[in-house]
């Protein structure tokens, strides 16, 4: 195991960005109603402008829901043991990095195969 790795912190760390990502989650799912089509009460540029809010939110939604796919990986990983090693080569990802990305699941040689 990478010996200077606390994985008490990361898993505390963890469990924070899920109970953040699924709040936002929640306000953001109360606040993306379907836009008003009553022009007497909002104008055609505001109308617009709302629409295109509602795309950007839908936009960051998708990216959010990623995010907490990431984590909860990272959570079921540190609760088989795995945490902290690359998935594709199995050698220890660096502490460093993992302060970087808690959820990273590639070392930097197999992450930059990917990209």
């Amino acid at each position: 195991m990478n010996v200077k790795l606390d994985i008490k912190s990361f898993e505390q760390g963890l469990l924070d960005r899920q109970e953040e990502l699924l709040g936002v989650s929640e306000l953001s799912r109360q606040a993306s109603g379907a836009v008003e089509l009553d022009q007497a009460r909002v104008g055609r540029l505001s109308r617009m402008d709302a629409m295109q809010m509602q795309e950007m939110s839908k936009a960051t939604d998708v990216r959010r829901v990623g995010e907490l796919r990431r984590v909860t990986a990272a959570l079921a990983r540190i609760d088989s043991g795995d945490y902290g090693y690359c998935v594709e080569c199995g050698e220890a990802i660096p502490v460093e990095r993992l302060k970087v990305d808690m959820a990273a699941t590639h070392c930097v040689p197999c992450a930059s195969k990917i990209d």
